[in-house]
């Protein structure tokens, strides 16, 4: 069973994120501050995280993202899937920290579902 971590700093979007994932198979962690997720990626190495941009405790997804991405260790090839209530940051996010996917927040359950499968197909 592949694991999804979800990371944001809203506890109904991560109830509703898990419960969807779940329901199609995926087993899911929640996180909601950028230092639980951290640790929580080094130790465990999730399959995919969803990774909200805007953390509210001063660490942003940008820069957990851009971390992951130039690691020295295994933890660089974990696909990362940004998501953000800003719908005009897919560019700027693609510069900064090149994650594998974006959401927009509100989002749609099938685009959801469809991102995230897609990551698992490649």
């Amino acid at each position: 069973m592949k694991h999804i971590l979800i990371v944001d700093d809203n506890a109904p979007i991560c109830e509703v994120m898990s419960d969807i994932l779940e329901m199609e198979g995926y087993q899911t962690t929640v996180r909601m501050t950028g230092k639980d997720a951290i640790l929580f990626i080094k130790k465990l190495h999730p399959d995919l995280i969803l990774l909200d941009v805007m953390l509210d405790n001063g660490i942003d997804g940008r820069d957990i993202c851009r971390d992951i991405k130039q690691s020295t260790t295994e933890v660089k090839n974990i696909p990362v899937i940004m998501v953000s209530a800003s719908h005009n940051l897919q560019d700027s996010l693609n510069n900064f920290c090149h994650p594998d996917g974006f959401i927009s927040k509100p989002f749609d359950i099938f685009h959801l579902v469809d991102t995230v499968n897609k990551q698992f197909k490649c």
